[in-house]
C-alpha cells in the first residue's frame, strides 16, 4: 500500500491530543499541593507567582479553552484564598491587591491566547484537510491495477505540511495497454506542485487519445510549456520535469521513453538489472534537443517487478554524505513480494540515512506484470 502521512480530522479534537479531566485535575492539584508546601516551607508567597504563571500558560498551550477556563479560575481562587488566610495579619494589602489582580489579568490572557491558539489549529486542520482532498485527485491511491500490471508503491513528501510533493505518478488503462508514469518536478513548493498538476492532467488526457508513446510525450512536454508560459506571466520560475513514460501491453516486450529520469530497475527471479535504454531531454525542453524522444524497448516477462523511483530514493545520504547503493541493496531485497518491495526499500533507506533529515520527497513504484492470459 502508499504510505502517505495521516492527517487528524478537523472535527476530532477542539485542541489537538488535549488532556484528559483526570490528567487535567491530576496535574493543577499536584502543582497546587508543591507551590503551597514550598511557600509554607519558605514563608514567603513569592512561590504563588509560579502557580499563577505556570499553571495558565501551560494549559493555554496544551488544553482546550475550557480547560485552561477551569485552571485560570482554580488559580485566581487558591491565589486569593492563601492571600487571605496566610497574609491576614500582613498590612500590605495593596500588594495582596495588585496580586489577584495580576491573577485574574493573566488567567484571561491564558484563556484568549487558547483560544487564538485552537482557531489556528482548525485553520490548519482545515487547509490539511483540503490537501487530503486535492491529494486524491492528484495522486490517486496504491495500488492500482489493470488488466497488464499491478503497480503498488511508496510516497512520502519531504515537507510535513504537504502532502503532495514534486514527485508525480499515475496509471492510466489505455485501449493501446496500460500506461504508466513516474516524475520529478525541478524545484519545491506550490510552484512545482502546480507543474505537477498539469502533468498529470495531461498524462490521463493524451494517454486515452495518443495511440503512440512519442505523442504522448509530446503532449506531456506541450504541457509544461504551457504551464511555464503562465508561469512566467505571474513572475514565478519555469520547472521543467524529468519522467518516465511506459506502455505495458499483452506482448512480451515493452515501451519505455525516458525524459531525462533514473532508469527503471528489472526484478526477475532474485535477479536485478537495469534495462539498456536512451535517456532524452526532460519535459519542457524538448525544443532545445538535438534529436526527438525515442521509444526503447525491453524484455518485461510476466511474473517479473519493474522498479521505479525518484531522486528522492538515490540521493539518500547517510550522516558522513555517502549515497545510499540502490542496486546493493536492491539486490538484498529481491526475495521480497512486489507489494512489500518498495516499503522495504525505503525504510532500508531511511536506516541507511540514519539520522539525517529526508532532502526531497521520495517515490518508489513496483510494477508487477501480470501473468499471460
Amino acid at each position: 500500500m502508499t504510505r502517505i502521512r495521516r492527517r487528524t480530522s478537523p472535527d476530532a479534537l477542539q485542541a489537538i491530543d488535549p488532556p484528559t479531566t483526570t490528567e487535567l485535575v491530576t496535574g493543577v492539584l499536584l502543582v497546587t499541593v508543591l507551590v503551597e508546601v514550598l511557600g509554607v516551607l519558605s514563608g514567603s508567597t513569592v512561590w504563588l507567582l509560579g502557580l499563577l504563571i505556570f499553571l495558565p500558560g501551560t494549559a493555554s498551550a496544551l488544553c482546550t479553552v475550557a480547560q485552561t477556563r477551569f485552571v485560570a479560575a482554580w488559580t485566581t481562587v487558591v491565589v486569593t484564598l492563601t492571600l487571605l488566610v496566610r497574609d491576614r495579619e500582613n498590612g500590605h494589602w495593596l500588594d495582596r491587591a495588585l496580586l489577584v489582580l495580576l491573577t485574574l489579568a493573566l488567567g484571561a490572557l491564558s484563556v484568549y491566547a487558547c483560544h487564538r491558539r485552537i482557531k489556528r489549529e482548525h485553520q490548519m486542520l482545515r487547509l490539511r484537510s483540503t490537501a487530503a482532498a486535492m491529494q486524491r485527485h492528484i495522486l490517486r491511491p496504491l495500488p492500482l491495477l489493470t488488466d497488464h500490471v499491478l503497480v503498488t508503491g511508496v510516497y512520502e513528501p519531504v515537507q510535513e505540511e504537504r502532502l503532495v510533493g514534486g514527485d508525480i505518478y499515475d496509471v492510466v488503462a489505455s485501449p493501446w495497454g496500460t500506461r504508466i508514469l513516474i516524475g520529478d518536478v525541478q524545484g519545491k513548493g506550490l510552484a512545482a506542485v502546480g507543474a505537477a498538476f498539469a502533468v498529470i492532467g495531461a498524462f490521463r488526457e493524451a494517454a486515452h487519445r495518443e495511440p503512440t508513446l512519442t505523442a504522448l510525450v509530446d503532449a506531456l512536454d506541450a504541457s509544461v510549456v504551457r504551464h511555464n508560459s503562465y508561469a512566467e506571466q505571474s513572475g514565478d520560475d519555469e520547472r521543467f520535469v524529468t519522467a518516465l513514460v511506459i506502455s505495458v501491453d499483452a506482448g512480451t516486450e515493452t515501451q519505455l521513453v525516458n525524459c531525462g529520469h533514473i532508469p527503471p530497475r528489472l526484478v526477475h527471479d532474485g535477479a536485478v538489472t537495469a534495462p539498456a535504454l536512451d535517456s532524452g531531454v526532460p519535459l519542457g525542453l524538448a525544443a532545445l534537443a538535438a534529436e526527438p524522444a525515442t521509444v526503447g524497448w525491453f524484455d518485461f516477462p510476466a511474473g517479473s517487478t519493474l522498479l521505479l523511483t525518484t531522486d528522492g530514493l538515490t540521493e539518500t545520504r547517510a550522516g558522513d554524505g555517502t549515497f545510499y547503493p540502490v542496486d546493493e541493496r536492491l539486490r538484498k531485497l529481491a526475495g521480497r513480494s512486489p507489494t512489500e518491495l518498495p516499503n522495504a526499500l525505503y525504510d532500508d533507506a531511511r536506516s541507511f540515512a540514519g539520522r539525517a533529515e529526508q532532502q526531497d520527497d521520495v517515490a518508489v513504484l513496483s510494477v508487477r506484470r501480470s501473468p499471460h492470459r
